[in-house]
């Protein structure tokens, strides 16, 4: 009788990019009403459908599993890091909360492309698909801290060798961040 070890592979965490200013929408985005529910609300349940745990928040909200910036004013490479130093090693899907109309689809194929370090689609800095390892955690901290380094995510993929997958033209719509109230007003209406 042989006897094998089924090894599962490590859950998906989810990471919501929410700890950002609003300045050009003048109020807190992650509490804009979509469909019911708060866009945070909204971002944390697409995660939840997608089978992520945990599911954490960047910023500092009360009553959802959140990460305040360690790093205060850095954008959301800031939040990432403070997130990332929370969980543990192995995928994470990275999402900000101002994205309402992107899907499980956009989600399943980032997950389903080739191995990389990270998969985003060409030009876009989120939707990500992020392998947390020592090698991310030793880049975020030398971005993070650093003082001559570029702060952004686009930055933060470039050097860890991420992948770009071509977004399906019929997909951009998706994928439409609401930063001010007439993007939010195009998007809600």
């Amino acid at each position: 009788m042989s006897t094998t070890t089924r090894i599962e592979p490590a859950p998906t965490a989810g990471i919501v990019l929410a700890g950002g200013l609003s300045s050009r929408m003048g109020q807190d985005k992650a509490l804009l009403r979509w469909r019911g529910r708060s866009l945070l609300e909204h971002s944390c349940a697409l995660l939840h459908a997608m089978g992520a745990q945990p599911v954490r928040v960047s910023g500092d909200y009360p009553g959802f599993d959140s990460v305040p910036d360690a790093v205060p004013r850095c954008g959301p490479l800031g939040g990432l890091y403070s997130v990332v130093a929370s969980l543990d090693d192995g995928p994470a899907w990275v999402l900000p909360v101002d994205m309402p109309l992107l899907d499980m689809t956009l989600l399943r194929h980032l997950r389903d492309a080739d191995m990389a370090p990270c998969v985003t689609y060409s030009g876009e800095p989120v939707p990500m698909y992020l392998n947390i390892d020592g090698t991310c955690r030793t880049l975020l901290y030398e971005m993070v801290t650093g003082t001559d380094v570029p702060r952004s995510l686009r930055m933060f993929q470039r050097r860890l060798g991420g992948l770009e997958l071509p977004l399906p033209a019929a997909a951009k719509a998706r994928l439409v961040n609401c930063n001010t109230p007439r993007q939010w007003e195009e998007v809600a209406s």
